[in-house]
């Protein structure tokens, strides 16, 4: 009797097995390997968006993304015990924006990371102490990165601690500047396995604590003084580190050529890559040839700013066959001296001549027939430049990625057609303040590559030359359209709809300009910076599309938008949860519109000059409840109607209050 029964699946078996079968099509991903997993998330990496919503997905995902993650950049320091507990394998922890860390915190850190953290930037915290310090130097025996730049309060008894960091091999400490030789000198001797060293703006270190870090820490390959008082005695040292490939000198006045002179003799061939002496006008080319002797394997000489570059200031360099970046920002030029610089034996791949006297069209002709390699160019505000210089450059360097030509006054319209005509490569181009018009916008959208374009004060482009950049250049992420008033909404459509990969957009001051463009923009989901100042006619329509839209948004200018209300803030409250920055100067904000922004936990700074509907109730409410805020400007007249005890403690909590006494405009 049970063998009918038994002759095929009961209907229970039916529905279990249709169970698993439905489950397995639901849950796909419990089949994934962890491996596979984690290959997932390398891929998401650098967009915190999706790795949020990649966590949600299901448990398994969740506690996947908890183990997976190696980095954390917090808001606040008080939700880091929270955090750790999430997350147990942090190496890399960026604390620059927790302006509070006490002992506590770093007692809590070293516990939870003892075993794994092996970065900390605390570059921008106060209120701890050395025996926090301590504690964490002691337990994470594993850090060889600590960033305490802007460490003001820091004294040489906390790089008396630092140095029990015997696996040490990178540390900033720019603008510490209490510290001393004294404290260096301990560095100098605990931490020899240092290879990455910044102390510039420490003010009170001299030759001897530069002296002892050259001679104790051998593997040195970065080490960065600028704005010491240092001379050429602490250089000898230095000069013979066999390992050293950056030295940054910017603005050291106490070294010139006759204190370079005595080096020569004592200079041999060391491995330096990079050398910086922005500022230092006291160097000519005696001492730049005194201190760049041995230096064969030299790739990139920073000059800007110092002295002319004469016949002798190029000839000391003609041997130099690695040679491959140069910049000569700001300084003097003679014609002899550019010649010399087309006569080296190197062929440089970036040079910028910015600001820089005396470029003519002889001059760029002559560079860049022989760096012909150039993959660089940066000849901002050269005005004795013309059609000549263009032609040149566009027909020699076919390799170019990047051309900077702002405010070059004398080039007429049919030489920007030659761009796009010979730089298919070109990646960024920059001819704010120039003569381009829509049949040079044509040529340039032949370069496909194109990421970044600056537009600004271009009063010959409009809607149709722009249209031609939407069509042709679809990985633009960066527009500057800054003045140009010929662009309206249509110009603005066609941008939104054929360069999905714009993250930053500038069109401020221009009256053409409605909540249509925003409308338009809102489609861009990477948008980040959004500057429309001055755009009179965008209202909270507009401003409420890209808040919806556009969730990466983190920096908005929107000064002098009259018709912006509180009835613009309310979206952005609710939307922009990654908002850091914004500009609501002249706007027609009240109170009430203030206070709903302060309930962005990522707010960092706000401007807010001349807001008609403002009191003083009104901001000291905002600014209690935005805790994250760290910069606010705020006009000179609420200086008087905020108490100092309330200002106190908001210089307590972190937050800076700049005040302006800017007339209203």
């Amino acid at each position: 009797m049970f063998s009918k029964f038994d002759s095929g699946p009961s209907p229970l078996k039916k529905k279990l097995k249709t169970i698993d079968m439905d489950d397995a099509f639901s849950r796909p991903f419990d089949h994934l390997t962890e491996e596979i997993i984690f290959v997932i998330l390398d891929h998401l990496h650098d967009d915190p968006f999706s790795r949020k919503s990649f966590s949600l997905v299901c448990k398994s995902f969740y506690s996947t993304e908890s183990q997976h993650r190696k980095s954390l950049r917090p808001l606040r320091s008080d939700l880091i015990r929270s955090i750790a507990r999430r997350y147990p394998s942090i190496s890399k922890l960026d604390l620059s924006l927790c302006l509070h860390v006490e002992d506590s915190f770093l007692n809590a850190i070293s516990c939870a990371w003892k075993m794994t953290l092996f970065s900390i930037d605390l570059s921008r915290s106060r209120s701890f102490s050395n025996a926090g310090l301590s504690n964490l130097v002691t337990n994470c025996a594993g850090l060889v990165e600590i960033n305490l730049s802007n460490g003001v309060a820091l004294t040489d008894s906390a790089l008396k601690v630092i140095a029990e960091a015997k696996n040490l091999e990178k540390l900033w400490l720019a603008r510490c500047r209490s510290i001393t030789d004294m404290g260096i000198g301990c560095v100098a001797v605990g931490c020899r396995k240092l290879k990455v060293l910044c102390l510039k703006w420490c003010v009170h270190i001299t030759d001897m604590g530069v002296g002892l870090i050259a001679t104790k820490c051998k593997e040195l390959r970065s080490l960065d003084l600028s704005f010491l008082p240092i001379t050429e005695k602490c250089l000898q040292p230095i000069l013979q580190l066999q390992h050293l490939e950056e030295l940054v000198l910017e603005e050291c006045h106490g070294i010139d050529d006759e204190g370079l002179a005595a080096l020569e003799r004592y200079c041999k061939r060391n491995s330096l890559k990079l050398l910086n002496l922005t500022r230092c006008q006291s160097i000519g080319h005696s001492g730049l040839s005194s201190l760049i002797n041995g230096s064969e394997d030299l790739q990139q000489l920073i000059l800007s700013y110092g002295s002319s570059i004469t016949t002798d200031m190029a000839k000391c360099l003609h041997n130099f066959s690695g040679l491959q970046s140069l910049k000569l920002d700001c300084c003097s030029l003679t014609t002899s001296g550019l010649r010399a610089i087309a006569n080296w034996r190197a062929s440089l791949k970036e040079l910028s001549l910015s600001k820089c006297a005396g470029v003519t069209d002889e001059c760029v002709s002559t560079l860049v027939q022989k760096h012909d390699q150039l993959r660089k160019l940066d000849i901002t505000c050269c005005r004795k430049i013309t059609y000549a210089s263009i032609n040149s450059i566009t027909s020699s360097c076919s390799s170019l990625v990047s051309l900077k030509m702002e405010s070059c006054s004398l080039v007429p319209r049919e030489a920007y057609v030659l761009i796009g005509k010979h730089c298919p490569y070109l990646e960024e181009l920059d001819v704010t303040d120039n003569e381009i018009d829509n049949e040079g916008l044509k040529s340039v959208s032949k370069c496909s590559r194109l990421s970044v374009l600056k537009l600004g004060i271009c009063l010959n482009i409009n809607d149709d030359g722009l249209s031609h950049i939407a069509n042709g250049c679809p990985k633009i992420k960066e527009l500057d359209l800054y003045r140009s008033t010929g662009i309206t909404d249509r110009g603005i459509a066609a941008t939104a709809g054929g360069c999905p990969a714009l993250e930053m957009i500038n069109i401020a001051y221009n009256n053409k300009i409605t909540d249509s463009s925003l409308i338009s923009l809102s489609k861009c989901l990477r948008l980040k910076a959004l500057e429309i100042r001055g755009c009179c006619r965008i209202s909270p329509i507009g401003l409420a599309a890209i808040a919806m839209g556009c969730k990466q948004l983190t920096v908005l200018d929107i000064k002098k938008c009259v018709n912006v209300n509180d009835d613009g803030m309310l979206p952005l409250a609710q939307f922009s949860h990654n908002l850091k920055q914004i500009n609501l100067s002249y706007c027609s904000v009240t109170d009430v519109g203030l206070l709903s922004l302060a309930s962005i936990n990522c707010l960092r700074n706000m401007t807010i000059l001349h807001l008609a509907g403002l009191t003083p109730d009104g901001l000291t409410a905002a600014l209690l409840v935005c805790g994250g805020l760290r910069k606010v400007k705020l006009h000179l007249s609420f200086k008087s109607l905020l108490p100092p005890s309330f200002r106190k403690y908001l210089e307590t909590r972190g937050c800076v209050l700049y005040w302006r006494d800017k007339a209203f405009q």
